[in-house]
């Protein structure tokens, strides 16, 4: 197998393959022939470069075809990319290449003081950089590489929300496996366009910007720039795209800081990384008749659950298993069977074990709950779990009570340690524009929260800030919060 051969140059020379919108506000768009050709190029000039099957070529590039065409290079080499978000700062790139130890860094030239900030022991090749992308002068192209399943093919860290990062392996199996969520999930048709807004680096870009659309033959989309929320939305209608893939943070903010509108190309809209409340999912479906469909993965299983298309969606709820996938709840924490995973990771790197996917069941430490019909609840990580007074309180339903309260941007909820309770619910708040953080509004918080479910679970702390802290996927970082 090789994706790049397989998936890529399969596809119709002529059929658009990529959107792709600067920061400056250009606008380019890509056939699958101007891919493969763009790829084949590269994997030349890597090859030249002195990169070999199952050297590590790590990346440092915003969201540009730049990226794309050094992940699908090194797919055809037989190469291992290690995508790296943009806003890692020079230590966590330090950590990154002492673990990975890259043979190449292919980054962005506006990444280049962190990147030397962080001492690469290896050659650097900046972007834009014209060499990269010329002509063999011998008119030769690189071989594709037959590769197993079981070959590397990506390196990605997880987010390190409790404890270092891990360098999570994925075989080839992983970019050809999520044909499942592709279909089952994220349903793009061909000659769709898809828009995954994730940030490169992020899990959910490495296997939903450009590889689910494409193995459906859609359109990806790709903007290079910090997240707008005005912006966003006329790109959505200028673009005309039809299946968006965004986190709930986006969907949330965009739902109380912009003035939703009908979007008549859009078609479908789905979620991952942390549950949907109920009053943004409600404003997204009166505005463009589409609910948000939840789904869930971690950085080691990709995509395990979603909430079928034509579904009736539950709020809350991230769906029922894909197809095949097989999952259980032990004492309140969700199990999977890593056999019935096809994109379930190979290890962590410089682990000593054979293939995990043949081995025991793999312990999530999500805390979920399942209703009668086999839908399932995201509850919080089991270390976020707050026990007081003997109650467990799980930090998704203090949040969710707190967002549907007009002046909450965003919401936290941790352990804060007590005496006599032995933990009391806190909550941690940003407030939106206009809002002034005052005893009498912590105050009307603790209220609404009770009102809105069991008296024992509301905030008996509420701090304002101006942000949450955050990991390098955008996911918050309680650990953090838990220290402050």
């Amino acid at each position: 197998m090789n994706f790049t051969r397989d998936v890529i140059e399969a596809l119709p020379p002529q059929r658009l393959a990529l959107i792709e919108r600067t920061r400056s506000g250009d606008r380019r768009t890509w056939s699958f022939g101007e891919i493969s050709d763009g790829a084949a190029r590269l994997a030349n000039s890597l090859a030249a470069r002195g990169v070999r099957r199952g050297d590590v070529v790590m990346t440092l590039i915003g969201n540009r075809s730049e990226w794309v065409l050094t992940m699908l290079a090194c797919f055809r080499l037989g190469a291992v990319v290690l995508p790296c978000t943009e806003q890692l700062r020079a230590k966590d790139l330090a950590q990154r290449m002492a673990v990975a130890r890259p043979a190449l860094v292919v980054a962005d030239e506006r990444n280049r003081a962190e990147l030397d900030g962080a001492g690469p022991s290896c050659p650097v090749a900046l972007v834009p950089d014209a060499s990269l992308f010329a002509a063999p002068a011998s008119g030769s192209v690189a071989e594709a590489a037959e590769l197993g399943p079981r070959d590397p093919a990506l390196i990605t860290f997880t987010s390190g929300t409790a404890g270092e990062p891990k360098a999570v392996v994925h075989g080839q199996r992983y970019l050809f496996g999520q044909r499942l969520q592709a279909q089952h999930w994220l349903c793009p048709q061909p000659e769709d366009v898809v828009w995954c807004t994730a940030g490169s680096g992020w899990s959910k870009s490495a296997r939903n910007t450009f590889i689910a659309p494409w193995l459906c033959g859609a359109a990806a989309l790709m903007h290079d720039v910090r997240f707008d929320p005005a912006e966003r939305l006329e790109l959505l209608q200028s673009e005309r795209v039809n299946v968006l893939c965004m986190a709930p943070t986006e969907y949330r903010v965009m739902a109380r800081r912009t003035q939703l509108r009908a979007l008549p190309a859009l078609r479908a809209m789905v979620a991952a990384g942390e549950a949907l409340d109920a009053p943004v999912l409600e404003s997204w479906r009166e505005v463009t008749g589409i609910a948000i469909r939840d789904g869930y993965g971690q950085t080691e299983t990709g995509q395990i659950t979603g909430m079928a298309a034509g579904e009736e969606v539950r709020p809350g709820s991230m769906g029922r298993p894909l197809p095949g996938v097989r999952v259980s709840v032990a004492d309140g924490e969700l199990v999977i069977d890593p056999g019935t995973v096809p994109t379930f990771f190979l290890g962590y790197l410089g682990e000593d074990g054979g293939d995990r996917q043949a081995g025991e069941p793999w312990r999530t430490g999500d805390r979920v709950r399942a209703d009668d019909d086999g839908f399932l609840y995201f509850e919080g990580r089991a270390d976020d779990v707050i026990i007081s007074a003997g109650y467990r309180i799980g930090p998704f339903e203090v949040e969710s009570a707190l967002l549907s309260h007009p002046a909450v941007a965003e919401a936290a909820a941790i352990a804060a340690p007590d005496d006599e309770r032995g933990a009391v619910v806190r909550a941690v708040v940003v407030l939106r524009d206009g809002q002034d953080p005052t005893p009498e509004l912590a105050r009307a918080l603790q209220d609404h929260v009770k009102a809105l479910t069991a008296p024992y679970k509301y905030p008996r702390l509420v701090d304002f800030v101006a942000e949450l802290p955050k990991t390098a996927t955008g996911k918050v970082s309680r650990a953090i919060l838990r220290e402050s």
